[in-house]
């Protein structure tokens, strides 16, 4: 089974390109820079949680 960070982590990074999609079309910037540092922080959190299932052998 694959580690909880990594679920979350791209259920983040989906939710950020999301975020960034609705404030490209409403000319949000404040929300497309939310969500460009969502997917950031879910890329990051998907590579630690992959990180993880290394080092357990999985």
């Amino acid at each position: 089974m694959a580690d909880k960070d990594r679920i979350e982590g791209a259920a983040k990074n989906i939710g950020g390109k999301i975020k960034e999609g609705i404030g490209n079309l409403t000319g949000d910037e404040k929300l497309k820079a939310e969500g460009k540092a969502d997917q950031i922080e879910g890329k990051a959190q998907n590579a630690f949680g992959g990180l993880k299932d290394t080092l357990k052998g999985k």
